[in-house]
């Protein structure tokens, strides 16, 4: 596996983004070491909160939300998935799969920071990823706040808008990265956070991770993943571990898995808020609000 590394001069004088980087090496068996970058909010000895991001965002697009976390006392943590970001980015669209995306992501919180009772907050990506973690590592975690995601069994019928992106993706000779951002807000983004949200990715070269994303979505029971998420949600519909979803009431492309999360036994009983005048990247258009919300439910633990 190749490894690309992102320049550190394409992430200087990022808007709102104050955040001094962290990085982690974790052991992978195809590419050795591969660096794992994230943020830090709030006291070291708080509550952690495990912030995960999606497609084809990175930990910028928590920056509202850490300072929210960070007043109300918890160690918020916003690491970049592999391929985004600050972190390492294999450079081949095969070297990616759900799978091993999870296996980054939990040497990450559990062999690098050694994180325990962990409340993980996961959107689009974020989630699929963050849910397996869960229902395979279930004593790591205190709760779990999903927002804007959902786990995909290949039964679900994804709505047109997720096509329609899916095969831009897939199509496109150049991915514009802060244009798809851009296309999952209400709110109207500044150039400089579109260029913010560009600055991991010098060229093509370095997208395979964002282009591989909606391909490795479980669309047909007959996706490699589909037998790992279906144990996943069987685990985590009977699993007593607190659960909220943080959903927004203008997200046409994944709002649909609201009702199979607030089906699960931690979810069950709740007042789940929903996060208006919000699309798909809630945390752009509500940073706030959604940091509210999951101190809220922390504080309710």
């Amino acid at each position: 596996m190749r490894l690309l590394r992102t320049p550190e001069d394409r992430f200087a004088d990022l808007p709102d983004f104050d955040f001094a980087p962290r990085y982690a090496d974790i052991d992978c068996a195809t590419a050795g070491v591969v660096r794992v970058a994230y943020v830090e909010a709030g006291p070291p000895d708080g509550p952690a909160v495990l912030l995960l991001h999606g497609e084809p965002s990175w930990s910028y697009l928590y920056r509202r939300v850490l300072p929210v976390l960070a007043d109300a006392g918890l160690r918020a943590i916003a690491p970049d998935l592999v391929g985004f970001g600050r972190s390492d980015k294999p450079a081949d669209i095969a070297d990616h799969s759900y799978a091993q995306h999870v296996e980054w992501m939990r040497a990450f919180a559990f062999d690098a920071l050694d994180l325990r009772d962990v409340i993980v907050v996961g959107q689009d990506w974020g989630g699929l990823i963050g849910l397996r973690l869960v229902a395979e590592h279930p004593l790591r975690f205190a709760g779990v706040v999903a927002a804007n995601t959902g786990l995909p069994t290949g039964e679900q019928e994804m709505p047109k808008q997720w096509w329609a992106f899916r095969d831009m993706v897939v199509d496109a000779q150049i991915l514009d990265v802060g244009r798809c951002v851009q296309s999952g807000c209400v709110t109207r983004l500044s150039e400089e956070v579109r260029a913010a949200y560009d600055a991991p990715f010098p060229n093509e070269m370095y997208k395979a991770g964002p282009r591989a994303m909606p391909t490795l979505v479980p669309t047909d029971p007959a996706d490699p993943a589909v037998p790992a998420n279906r144990l996943a949600e069987k685990t985590l519909s009977t699993l007593d571990l607190p659960m909220l979803t943080a959903f927004s009431d203008k997200d046409a492309v994944i709002s649909h898995f609201a009702p199979q999360i607030q089906g699960w036994r931690g979810a069950q009983g709740r007042k789940h808020p929903v996060i208006t005048d919000a699309g798909h990247f809630l945390q752009e258009d509500a940073g706030e609000r959604l940091g509210e919300v999951i101190s809220d439910f922390v504080r309710g633990l």
